[in-house]
């Protein structure tokens, strides 16, 4: 959850309460001038999260197109690769296909549009009109402190996740 705060004061403030809060928190960022980048937090930089989603796809596509690659040149019997040997013109086509499977990873990934993309420029938005944004995460099982984040009078709250 994104807390958006119009005075750096009021954030300092309710920073130092909430780390004080036991159970801790298990995410506390403070975003904005004077404190960390919003580019560099890894929840709020769409780029990131676009490579990461490239990682989680070249898992499974580089040996998929591997397998398609080498089905296909056994399947259609193409003599494209003749002057290499016919073993070597399988593996030859098994290769293409691990190479189309990596350059669909990045396609997919870019292809891909998160559901929090919309909150993410309209953070970035806020932050660009002088705002400071808090960045709180909990533990599994704690409940959010809504008393103490109330009291701050933050300027809007957003939610990053649906859960």
């Amino acid at each position: 959850m994104v807390l958006v705060i119009d005075r750096h004061e009021r954030l300092k403030l309710l920073r130092e309460k909430l780390a004080a809060q036991q159970p801790p928190l298990a995410l506390l960022t403070a975003i904005g001038e004077g404190e960390m980048p919003i580019n560099e937090v890894v929840q709020l930089n769409p780029a990131a999260a676009r490579r990461q989603r490239q990682k989680n796809l070249v898992r499974w596509l580089l040996p998929f197109g591997f397998m398609a690659g080498l089905t296909f040149t056994y399947m259609t019997d193409l003599d494209t690769f003749a002057f290499f040997g016919a073993w070597s013109q399988h593996l030859i086509g098994a290769l293409l296909g691990l190479g189309s499977g990596w350059m669909g990873s990045y396609a997919a990934a870019a292809s891909v549009r998160s559901e929090a993309d919309d909150r993410i420029r309209s953070l970035r938005n806020r932050l660009e009109e002088g705002n400071w944004l808090l960045l709180v995460e909990t533990a599994n099982g704690v409940e959010m402190p809504w008393t103490t984040l109330q009291q701050a009078r933050p300027k809007a709250v957003v939610r990053l996740a649906d859960s």
